[in-house]
């Protein structure tokens, strides 16, 4: 169950990478319908095919690279649930035979897999509404989260000798942890409303961006029947672009803060270890972000940004672990 646990680990983060580019290479409606595309199971091929899908859908015509971006997420994302679902399964028959088992975070994953599944219909036929496109990253990214947890559930280890000066500080790791989600959340409703070059200097908007803040106007969802390449004004994407800067600055200061508390403080060498990789991944997230505006938003770069904001969460998650766990 460890190892099966483990592969539906980094299946999970690889489903979020393959997401990030779906969404970054204008994919996401690629194939207008779900769960198949166009009424197939494989992208349409032949002239036939393709003729017959662009006459069921003449306001989306195919587009065979995005098409395949699209499916191959799906792909991936169903083989993702099956395998949730067979962890859980296994969990059931450890626990029958009366093994030491954790079933209740199985299950839960389980069921959050499944909501994800609807978010994931829900962002095409919905036509990519923001709030939906966000709660599909959220999603995912708490699917993996949870798996992680699992993981580390299955794998009993202490510090030797123990380090109780550090359970004091667990309480800010899970404000940490509250923070980054924030951060994420921000992030992917930058992407979602197609916000991320609304600012394209460094280290402030251009212009005179505080006089066309608009945080209302940020946080609405204007009625629309497409929101593919956004919906909102410049000002409403310009806020938030700045809203996402601002909350990368808080998570930066508060995390590294945390780090250099947790290393004069603790005492275990895995704990010192887990500090140092917290602040090294952390900063080659900055270094992502800025690289998004200076270079405007590559394509490597973007995917990478998403990818490490995972791993960032997966180490604030075993960190905070790490400090609630018993002695």
């Amino acid at each position: 169950m460890k190892k099966l646990v483990l592969f539906s680990l980094f299946l999970a983060l690889f489903v979020i990478i393959l997401g990030a580019y779906t969404r970054l290479t204008d994919a996401g409606l690629g194939c207008p319908d779900w769960p198949g595309c166009y009424g197939h199971l494989l992208v349409p091929q032949t002239e036939e095919l393709v003729a017959n899908a662009n006459a069921a859908f003449p306001e989306r015509p195919v587009e065979a690279e995005k098409a395949w971006n699209e499916m191959i997420h799906r792909y991936f994302a169903a083989a993702l649930g099956f395998i949730i679902l067979v962890t859980f399964f296994v969990a059931l028959i450890k626990k029958a035979k009366r093994k030491a088992t954790p079933i209740k975070l199985p299950f839960l994953i389980l069921l959050l897999v499944c909501f994800q599944g609807m978010l994931g219909m829900w962002t095409v036929t919905m036509n990519l509404i923001p709030i939906v496109v966000m709660g599909h990253l959220l999603g995912g990214f708490t699917v993996l989260s949870c798996l992680f947890l699992l993981y580390l559930r299955l794998t009993p280890f202490r510090i030797p000798g123990g380090d109780s000066q550090i359970r004091n500080y667990a309480k800010f790791g899970g404000i940490g942890i509250a923070l980054l989600v924030g951060q994420i959340a921000l992030g992917g409703w930058t992407s979602a409303n197609y916000a991320s070059l609304a600012c394209t200097e460094l280290p402030i908007c251009q212009g005179d961006w505080t006089a066309r803040f608009d945080l209302a106007g940020a946080f609405s969802i204007p009625a629309a029947e497409n929101y593919e390449f956004g919906v909102h004004s410049y000002d409403e994407r310009m806020t938030m672009h700045v809203l996402h800067r601002i909350g990368a600055i808080i998570v930066f200061l508060y995390l590294c803060w945390l780090a250099i508390a947790l290393y004069k403080k603790s005492s275990s060498g895995l704990v010192k270890q887990l500090t140092v990789t917290l602040v090294l991944v952390l900063g080659a997230q900055i270094a992502l972000g800025v690289s998004n505006v200076v270079y405007s938003l590559p394509l490597t770069v973007a995917v990478l940004h998403n990818a490490v904001a995972a791993c960032l969460l997966l180490v604030m998650v075993l960190l905070t672990y790490t400090m609630y766990r018993k002695y």
